[in-house]
């Protein structure tokens, strides 16, 4: 990674597994002290280890986003190890996979706006004041789904895009104070987000014979382009760039682009997994 955050006071949240423990690694590397949130102990203190490994600050918080006092936490930690914050990573996510008439516990659809919503809400809120002290910049990762419909995913779907929502107007409201960066991502490689995704009864699916599109991307790819978007300051990342196209389809012909979306999903209960 060769964008240079030197200094920088970062801010992870979802950073035991997955994209944020890679982005943990990653800011290390390019010289930030970081703060970092996950719910599993053992594994967010492997990453704040290995981060440490590169000669830069670590402080860890085991903490769940979905509660409000949790994030105020998060962010008062950061302030003490690191005096203030150049940029908070909402990063902390959770999925599923099933149509929405087989599922039979909707209590999945409130656990999901919680985490990929609320979560963000919950950790941005107590960090504006110190954000705009650096003029930093908040970094929500989402997904291409908070942009369009994709079959099965109909509470993951529901919950990105009030966060795209969400990001979109503060970032009006911070304009000249604060960066809002959203990050869409298309299917990841290398990450727990299938295998912890709920099913239709609301428990996790476990391993499943889901193989991964052609145009999933690599955790080194994502770390990579959202990297340089936080040095850029850029204002929204489509990971990978292409899938700008499908957005694009997806406003002028409608019918076109789910047409696209059903056979990408189709391909993947079908083809072999990773």
């Amino acid at each position: 990674m060769s964008e240079d955050h030197q200094g920088k006071s970062v801010v992870i949240t979802g950073a035991s597994a997955g994209l944020g423990a890679a982005l943990a690694r990653a800011f290390a590397g390019a010289g930030a002290g970081l703060t970092l949130l996950a719910r599993r102990e053992d594994r967010l203190e492997q990453v704040a280890a290995d981060c440490r490994g590169c000669g830069v600050e670590v402080a860890a918080v085991v903490g769940d986003v979905t509660r409000v006092e949790d994030g105020r936490r998060l962010v008062d930690t950061a302030v003490a190890a690191h005096g203030d914050i150049d940029c908070l990573i909402a990063n902390a996510g959770m999925s599923m996979w099933a149509p929405f008439e087989q599922v039979t516990d909707l209590t999945l659809f409130r656990r999901l706006m919680e985490v990929n919503y609320l979560g963000a809400v919950h950790c941005v809120h107590p960090a504006l004041p110190h954000l705009q002290k650096r003029q930093g910049l908040f970094v929500a990762i989402s997904s291409i789904q908070g942009r369009l419909g994709v079959p099965n995913h109909t509470g993951y779907v529901a919950a990105k895009h009030a966060l795209q929502g969400f990001c979109d107007t503060l970032r009006m409201e911070q304009e000249g104070r604060v960066g809002v960066l959203t990050v869409l991502l298309h299917w990841l490689r290398g990450t727990e987000l299938r295998s912890q995704a709920f099913g239709a009864d609301g428990a996790p699916m476990g391993d499943t014979r889901r193989g991964h599109s052609s145009e999933s991307v690599s955790l080194e790819q994502a770390c990579r382009a959202i990297l340089r978007g936080v040095a850029r300051r850029e204002r929204e990342l489509v990971i990978p760039w292409k899938l700008k196209a499908l957005t694009a389809l997806n406003a002028l012909r409608p019918r076109s682009a789910e047409a696209i979306v059903r056979r990408a999903v189709s391909s993947q209960d079908t083809s072999p997994a990773e």
